[in-house]
């Protein structure tokens, strides 16, 4: 299991959202290419990127901020917020991020996930982000009828390079993430979990490994990094010696 640093880009910032609301925000760093090479520095092997002007536009909002973290940084991406349609992926893919994450849009579009994966194999990941169970979409700012489970094996046999799950209610509120939805998501499908949400310790980190044989095979960290609950070097150390161990 990986521990993946989240860029959360609003109005070309680096912010923090709590439970998904705009209007809850805090600006932890505004410019976010030199927030990126510290998270490399760190030894992040993966970056996580979402553009929230994006989502809740329907359209890219932060792409000049985007390109800049590209740049910036030699480690691999993986981008949502705003993504609808063919075109934009390939614009972004061209632009240099690695893999671009589908929210809204697959919940509302499925061809447009299979399309996707058939143009840009292992380059598609699936974002599913759910509240008391439900999927909630459009910025989180709606919820639906489907629950999590239904719609990720909905995406089985599509070519779907991972699934990120995030528990709306405990994003940015420190609480810790929920260990057994996460897990009965991974356990109810083949396509590998990335967990996210509400990571505020090391021990956070500890409870998710715990369940990676259930298909956890990554972790998404954002406010903790940021105030210093959590030390990125100091959580990737301690992935790596709990697999030697």
């Amino acid at each position: 299991m990986i521990v993946i640093p989240a860029i959360d880009l609003k109005e070309g910032k680096c912010v923090r959202l709590e439970q998904g609301l705009m209007e809850r925000d805090t600006v932890f760093c505004g410019h976010p290419a030199d927030q990126a090479k510290e998270w490399e520095r760190q030894g992040a092997q993966l970056l996580h990127i979402v553009d929230l002007d994006g989502a809740f536009a329907g359209k890219p909002a932060n792409r000049d901020a985007i390109a800049a973290i590209v740049r910036a940084i030699g480690i691999p991406t993986q981008l949502g917020g705003g993504i609808r349609d063919i075109p934009t992926i390939e614009a972004y893919l061209a632009l240099g991020i690695g893999r671009v994450i589908l929210g809204t849009a697959a919940q509302r579009n499925p061809e447009l996930v299979m399309e996707a994966c058939r143009l840009f194999p292992g380059r598609i990941v699936v974002g599913i982000d759910a509240k008391n169970g439900l999927v909630a979409v459009q910025g989180w700012a709606e919820l639906t009828d489907i629950t999590a489970v239904e719609l990720a094996q909905k995406f089985e046999g599509y070519g779907v390079a991972a699934i990120i799950y995030t528990d709306i209610s405990r994003d940015g509120m420190m609480q810790g993430p929920n260990i057994a939805a996460t897990r009965d998501l991974a356990a109810a499908i083949s396509i590998p979990v990335i967990a996210s949400g509400g990571v505020s310790s090391l021990r956070d980190i500890e409870n998710l490994m715990a369940i990676e044989s259930a298909g956890v095979t990554g972790v998404i960290t954002g406010k903790a990094i940021y105030t210093g609950a959590i030390r990125l070097a100091e959580a990737i150390s301690l992935t790596k010696r709990m697999k030697q161990g």
